[in-house]
């Protein structure tokens, strides 16, 4: 007789689960078991020197996020992925003057090994900080020398870059932060359109609460799509988002100390409604355009034309948000021309068209 092999609906391929396998063979009968993995380890870090609620709701979200996709794989007869822990160096901490104490399960120095860990959104004394964690950021280096994968929530990228972990690695994170960031972590590649970024083990995400949307991402990817799915609706959390753009408020990058790069940035700002060629600013300003080029990107981290672009569409959003005019009447006002190309440069930087802009965040407005 052929061999035929017969599996019962939950077996999945791999051995995951512990379940009797039978099949025949030259008309004999076998019979063995999968032998069953160990469940995986989750560790949810609790950062020293924190004082942000935010912290306290991203170590909350994600405990209840992976329990509750624990909970729909056992319904559905599937193994448990994660052993959720809450690590920490201290017994306690404290957040926002005592209103709120949080206690890790264990200390960071009683795991071993780990198989995720996920850094929580830290305080804005970014370089405080660090200091007061050095035990958690040489913890995490050897357990992702060890094979764990890591992950971090909006300014909690600042903790995993101190590792040295994000070196030559994209990363996301809140648009309030970039330029900071920069400062301190230029070997880094800022990726702040992205909503998620996704490297060698390593995954980042933007800011706030777009912490759900990676933790959706990371269900997906140690469940299942249909887990994901349920979790989504569960939380009430948009699947599959992968643009922030859309959040993000330009201000200028004015905390470089190029004071002629400083001047050109105030022209451009104030002359918004005309057409700014880089090569007339660079004139203005007695400088060859290649060098001209080349001190903008130091100071600001764009070129001129992307800054003027940048300008230009905060204007526009601005004007969709609070005023009735037309997009084609922001795009005049703006010295554009050419609708495409108007669309096309708005499309860029914030993700969606103009109109779609314009719907989204005014609904008074006649379109």
């Amino acid at each position: 007789m052929t061999s035929q092999r017969y599996y019962p609906d939950n077996f999945k391929h791999g051995g995951k689960s512990d379940i009797l396998i039978y099949y025949f063979g030259q008309g004999e009968l076998f019979f063995f078991h999968t032998k069953k993995l160990a469940m995986k380890h989750l560790t949810m870090l609790l950062p020293e020197e924190q004082t942000t609620l935010t912290t306290v709701a991203c170590i909350i979200g994600t405990y209840e996020m992976f329990v509750e996709a624990n909970a729909y794989n056992k319904e559905h007869k599937q193994e448990e992925v994660f052993r959720i822990e809450l690590a920490g160096i201290s017994k306690k901490s404290d957040f926002s003057s005592g209103m709120l104490t949080l206690k890790p399960h264990r200390n960071i120095s009683e795991i071993a090994k780990t198989d995720l860990i996920i850094i929580p959104s830290v305080a804005l004394e970014y370089e405080k900080t660090m200091t007061g964690n050095r035990k958690l950021i040489e913890w995490i280096k050897k357990q992702y020398k060890q094979g764990a994968e890591v992950a971090s929530m909006c300014t909690g990228a600042y903790l995993l870059a101190s590792t040295g972990l994000l070196d030559g690695k994209n990363c996301s994170i809140h648009w309030q932060a970039v330029n900071n960031f920069k400062t301190l972590y230029p070997q880094v590649n800022l990726k702040t359109e992205r909503l998620i970024t996704d490297e060698n083990g390593i995954y980042t995400n933007g800011g706030a609460y777009s912490f759900l949307n990676l933790l959706i991402y990371l269900v997906e990817k140690y469940y299942s799509r249909p887990t994901a799915i349920y979790c989504s609706k569960s939380f009430q959390v948009e699947i599959d988002r992968q643009n922030q753009s859309i959040f993000a408020i330009f201000a200028g990058q004015k905390t470089h100390d190029d004071e002629m790069i400083k001047q050109a940035q105030v022209f451009i700002e104030g002359n918004l409604h005309d057409k700014l060629s880089v090569q007339e600013l660079s004139l203005r300003y007695a400088i060859g355009r290649r060098n001209f080029d080349r001190r903008f990107i130091k100071a600001t981290g764009n070129t001129p034309l992307e800054y003027v672009q940048r300008v230009k569409v905060e204007f526009a959003k601005k004007a969709f948000e609070t005023t009735r005019k037309t997009v084609k009447e922001v795009m005049y006002e703006l010295g554009y021309s050419n609708t495409k190309s108007f669309r096309e440069v708005f499309r860029k930087i914030t993700g969606i068209t103009p109109l779609e802009y314009k719907n989204k965040y005014n609904k008074a407005a006649v379109v």
